[in-house]
Protein backbone atom coordinates (compact mmCIF):
# COMPACT_ATOMS: atom_id res chain seq x y z
CA UNK A 1 0.00 0.00 0.00
CA UNK A 2 0.95 3.77 -0.67
CA UNK A 3 0.55 5.77 2.88
CA UNK A 4 -1.71 8.74 2.20
CA UNK A 5 -2.79 9.58 5.55
CA UNK A 6 -2.18 10.32 9.36
CA UNK A 7 -4.67 7.59 10.26
CA UNK A 8 -2.99 4.94 7.81
CA UNK A 9 0.58 5.90 9.58
CA UNK A 10 -0.80 5.58 13.19
CA UNK A 11 -2.64 2.18 12.05
CA UNK A 12 0.58 0.97 10.73
CA UNK A 13 2.73 1.94 13.36
CA UNK A 14 0.46 -0.24 16.03
CA UNK A 15 0.44 -2.96 14.11
CA UNK A 16 3.93 -2.73 13.67
CA UNK A 17 5.07 -2.64 17.33
CA UNK A 18 2.47 -5.21 18.04
CA UNK A 19 4.40 -8.23 15.73
CA UNK A 20 7.78 -6.43 16.74
CA UNK A 21 6.71 -7.21 20.56
CA UNK A 22 5.30 -10.67 19.85
CA UNK A 23 8.72 -11.52 18.13
CA UNK A 24 10.67 -10.22 20.88
CA UNK A 25 8.51 -12.00 23.51
CA UNK A 26 9.04 -15.08 21.71
CA UNK A 27 12.98 -15.01 21.49
CA UNK A 28 12.89 -14.67 25.24
CA UNK A 29 11.29 -18.10 25.19
CA UNK A 30 13.51 -19.70 23.16
CA UNK A 31 15.39 -22.18 25.25
CA UNK A 32 16.23 -25.67 24.80
CA UNK A 33 13.26 -28.13 25.95
CA UNK A 34 10.64 -25.96 24.46
CA UNK A 35 8.41 -27.22 21.04
CA UNK A 36 7.82 -25.18 18.21
CA UNK A 37 4.04 -25.23 19.11
CA UNK A 38 4.64 -23.62 22.70
CA UNK A 39 6.54 -21.24 21.38
CA UNK A 40 3.90 -20.54 18.38
CA UNK A 41 1.08 -20.33 21.24
CA UNK A 42 3.09 -17.86 22.85
CA UNK A 43 3.28 -15.55 20.21
CA UNK A 44 -0.31 -16.14 19.25
CA UNK A 45 -1.16 -15.09 23.47
CA UNK A 46 0.52 -11.79 22.65
CA UNK A 47 -0.92 -11.27 19.20
CA UNK A 48 -4.43 -12.23 21.00
CA UNK A 49 -3.95 -9.99 24.07
CA UNK A 50 -3.05 -6.75 21.38
CA UNK A 51 -6.27 -7.49 19.83
CA UNK A 52 -4.56 -9.06 16.29
CA UNK A 53 -4.99 -11.71 14.38
CA UNK A 54 -2.43 -14.02 12.76
CA UNK A 55 -1.72 -13.19 9.13
CA UNK A 56 -0.65 -16.66 7.80
CA UNK A 57 -3.61 -18.10 9.43
CA UNK A 58 -5.78 -15.08 8.13
CA UNK A 59 -5.07 -15.30 4.66
CA UNK A 60 -3.94 -18.70 4.56
CA UNK A 61 -5.27 -20.77 6.25
CA UNK A 62 -1.94 -21.81 7.52
CA UNK A 63 -1.95 -24.33 11.04
CA UNK A 64 -0.14 -21.89 13.33
CA UNK A 65 0.05 -18.22 14.26
CA UNK A 66 3.61 -18.28 13.22
CA UNK A 67 6.35 -19.41 11.08
CA UNK A 68 9.31 -21.20 13.13
CA UNK A 69 11.90 -22.80 11.10
CA UNK A 70 14.49 -25.22 12.30
CA UNK A 71 17.92 -25.98 11.07
CA UNK A 72 17.30 -27.40 7.87
CA UNK A 73 14.03 -25.67 7.15
CA UNK A 74 14.74 -21.93 6.15
CA UNK A 75 10.89 -20.47 5.88
CA UNK A 76 7.32 -21.15 6.46
CA UNK A 77 8.11 -24.25 9.18
CA UNK A 78 4.81 -25.50 11.15
CA UNK A 79 4.84 -25.09 14.66
CA UNK A 80 4.39 -29.24 16.07
CA UNK A 81 6.15 -31.24 18.09
CA UNK A 82 9.60 -30.37 17.35
CA UNK A 83 11.70 -29.57 20.56
CA UNK A 84 14.37 -27.09 20.52
CA UNK A 85 18.21 -28.20 21.12
CA UNK A 86 20.94 -26.66 22.01
CA UNK A 87 22.69 -25.91 18.70
CA UNK A 88 19.46 -25.13 16.69
CA UNK A 89 19.38 -22.41 14.33
CA UNK A 90 15.22 -21.00 14.54
CA UNK A 91 14.10 -18.84 12.42
CA UNK A 92 10.90 -17.01 13.92
CA UNK A 93 8.59 -14.95 11.39
CA UNK A 94 5.67 -13.03 12.83
CA UNK A 95 2.71 -11.32 10.63
CA UNK A 96 -0.23 -10.02 12.13
CA UNK A 97 -3.52 -7.57 11.00
CA UNK A 98 -5.19 -5.39 13.65
CA UNK A 99 -7.88 -2.99 12.10
CA UNK A 100 -7.99 -4.11 8.48
CA UNK A 101 -3.46 -2.92 8.48
CA UNK A 102 -0.85 -5.73 8.25
CA UNK A 103 2.43 -6.24 9.10
CA UNK A 104 5.07 -8.80 9.24
CA UNK A 105 8.71 -9.10 10.60
CA UNK A 106 11.57 -12.04 11.16
CA UNK A 107 14.36 -13.07 12.50
CA UNK A 108 16.76 -16.32 13.29
CA UNK A 109 18.52 -16.87 16.40
CA UNK A 110 21.22 -19.52 18.02
CA UNK A 111 20.22 -21.49 20.42
CA UNK A 112 23.86 -21.70 22.10
CA UNK A 113 26.61 -23.50 21.89
CA UNK A 114 26.78 -23.12 18.01
CA UNK A 115 29.87 -22.77 15.80
CA UNK A 116 30.95 -19.32 15.46
CA UNK A 117 30.85 -19.47 12.42
CA UNK A 118 27.05 -20.02 12.55
CA UNK A 119 26.97 -16.87 15.12
CA UNK A 120 28.44 -15.04 12.31
CA UNK A 121 25.96 -15.85 10.12
CA UNK A 122 23.22 -14.54 11.98
CA UNK A 123 25.21 -11.38 12.72
CA UNK A 124 25.61 -10.77 8.65
CA UNK A 125 21.73 -11.64 7.95
CA UNK A 126 20.77 -8.55 10.24
CA UNK A 127 23.68 -6.65 8.40
CA UNK A 128 22.92 -8.13 5.25
CA UNK A 129 18.91 -6.80 5.32
CA UNK A 130 20.46 -3.51 6.67
CA UNK A 131 22.53 -2.51 3.66
CA UNK A 132 18.60 -3.06 1.90
CA UNK A 133 17.02 -0.94 4.40
CA UNK A 134 19.16 2.10 3.99
CA UNK A 135 19.02 1.89 0.38
CA UNK A 136 14.70 3.07 1.08
CA UNK A 137 13.70 6.56 0.07
CA UNK A 138 11.15 8.10 -1.81
CA UNK A 139 12.04 8.52 -5.95
CA UNK A 140 14.98 5.71 -5.66
CA UNK A 141 14.96 2.47 -7.34
CA UNK A 142 14.07 -0.35 -6.10
CA UNK A 143 17.23 -2.43 -7.77
CA UNK A 144 18.73 -0.49 -5.25
CA UNK A 145 17.72 -3.02 -2.45
CA UNK A 146 18.68 -6.04 -3.88
CA UNK A 147 21.72 -4.75 -5.40
CA UNK A 148 23.31 -3.27 -1.39
CA UNK A 149 22.43 -6.90 -0.47
CA UNK A 150 24.17 -8.29 -2.93
CA UNK A 151 27.25 -6.15 -3.06
CA UNK A 152 27.57 -7.07 1.02
CA UNK A 153 26.87 -11.00 0.17
CA UNK A 154 29.98 -11.27 -2.04
CA UNK A 155 32.12 -9.20 0.08
CA UNK A 156 31.42 -11.91 2.91
CA UNK A 157 31.53 -14.68 0.82
CA UNK A 158 27.79 -15.51 1.27
CA UNK A 159 25.18 -16.78 -1.54
CA UNK A 160 21.44 -14.99 -1.47
CA UNK A 161 17.87 -17.77 -1.84
CA UNK A 162 16.43 -16.11 -5.05
CA UNK A 163 13.31 -17.44 -4.82
CA UNK A 164 12.21 -15.71 -1.54
CA UNK A 165 11.55 -12.04 -2.00
CA UNK A 166 10.26 -9.14 -0.27
CA UNK A 167 6.91 -8.02 -0.97
CA UNK A 168 4.66 -4.74 -0.34
CA UNK A 169 2.17 -5.09 3.08
CA UNK A 170 -0.42 -3.00 4.55
CA UNK A 171 -3.39 -3.64 3.70
CA UNK A 172 -2.86 -7.18 3.30
CA UNK A 173 -0.18 -9.63 3.90
CA UNK A 174 1.19 -9.89 0.57
CA UNK A 175 0.41 -6.86 -2.37
CA UNK A 176 2.07 -4.57 -4.92
CA UNK A 177 5.15 -4.02 -5.38
CA UNK A 178 5.32 -7.94 -5.47
CA UNK A 179 8.62 -9.62 -5.76
CA UNK A 180 10.95 -7.37 -4.90
CA UNK A 181 14.09 -8.96 -5.33
CA UNK A 182 17.20 -9.01 -2.23
CA UNK A 183 19.56 -10.00 -5.16
CA UNK A 184 20.99 -7.83 -7.96
CA UNK A 185 18.51 -7.61 -10.23
CA UNK A 186 19.11 -5.78 -13.45
CA UNK A 187 15.73 -5.88 -14.64
CA UNK A 188 14.03 -4.22 -11.70
CA UNK A 189 13.15 -0.60 -13.19
CA UNK A 190 10.54 0.47 -10.51
CA UNK A 191 10.56 3.18 -8.35
CA UNK A 192 9.84 3.57 -4.53
CA UNK A 193 6.77 6.00 -4.01
CA UNK A 194 6.71 8.19 -1.06
CA UNK A 195 4.76 6.63 1.54
CA UNK A 196 4.86 3.41 -0.06
CA UNK A 197 5.23 0.05 2.72
CA UNK A 198 6.77 -3.40 1.96
CA UNK A 199 9.41 -5.39 3.67
CA UNK A 200 12.86 -6.05 3.52
CA UNK A 201 13.80 -9.91 3.99
CA UNK A 202 17.24 -11.31 2.66
CA UNK A 203 17.69 -14.85 3.08
CA UNK A 204 21.12 -14.92 3.67
CA UNK A 205 23.23 -18.30 3.21
CA UNK A 206 26.70 -20.61 3.33
CA UNK A 207 25.87 -22.41 0.23
CA UNK A 208 22.16 -22.22 -0.18
CA UNK A 209 20.77 -20.15 -3.48
CA UNK A 210 16.91 -21.62 -3.75
CA UNK A 211 13.97 -22.52 -1.38
CA UNK A 212 12.41 -25.73 -2.07
CA UNK A 213 9.13 -27.25 -0.84
CA UNK A 214 8.95 -30.01 1.64
CA UNK A 215 6.13 -32.86 1.26
CA UNK A 216 4.23 -30.70 3.86
CA UNK A 217 3.55 -28.23 1.33
CA UNK A 218 4.43 -25.52 3.37
CA UNK A 219 8.07 -25.90 5.10
CA UNK A 220 10.63 -24.71 2.70
CA UNK A 221 14.20 -26.37 2.96
CA UNK A 222 17.44 -24.57 1.67
CA UNK A 223 18.95 -25.69 -1.87
CA UNK A 224 21.45 -26.52 -1.78
CA UNK A 225 21.49 -27.35 1.92
CA UNK A 226 23.16 -25.04 3.90
CA UNK A 227 22.73 -22.97 6.98
CA UNK A 228 20.45 -20.22 6.19
CA UNK A 229 18.88 -17.23 7.90
CA UNK A 230 16.86 -14.91 7.32
CA UNK A 231 15.76 -11.02 9.07
CA UNK A 232 13.08 -9.18 7.73
CA UNK A 233 11.27 -5.42 9.01
CA UNK A 234 8.42 -3.57 7.54
CA UNK A 235 9.15 -0.05 6.13
CA UNK A 236 7.80 2.85 4.60
CA UNK A 237 9.66 4.73 2.07
CA UNK A 238 9.63 8.57 2.71
CA UNK A 239 11.50 11.52 1.29
CA UNK A 240 14.10 11.72 4.58
CA UNK A 241 14.73 7.74 3.71
CA UNK A 242 13.18 4.50 5.45
CA UNK A 243 11.00 4.40 8.29
CA UNK A 244 10.95 1.20 9.64
CA UNK A 245 8.13 -0.31 11.96
CA UNK A 246 8.42 -3.40 13.07
CA UNK A 247 11.26 -1.89 16.03
CA UNK A 248 11.18 -3.62 19.45
CA UNK A 249 9.57 -0.76 21.46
Amino acid sequence: MTITNEDELTALKEIGQIVANALETMRHALEPGITTEELDRIGARVLAEAGAVSAPEKCYDFPGATCISVNEEIAHGIPGRRRIERGDLVNIDVSAEKDSFFADTGASFTVPPVAPHIERLCRDGRRAMWAGIRQVKAGAPLASIGAAVGKFAKKNKYTLVKNLASHGVGRSLHEFPTEIATWPNKSERRVMNEGLVFTIEPFLSRGAEWADEGEDGWTLYSLPKAPTVQFEHTVIATRNGPQVITLPG
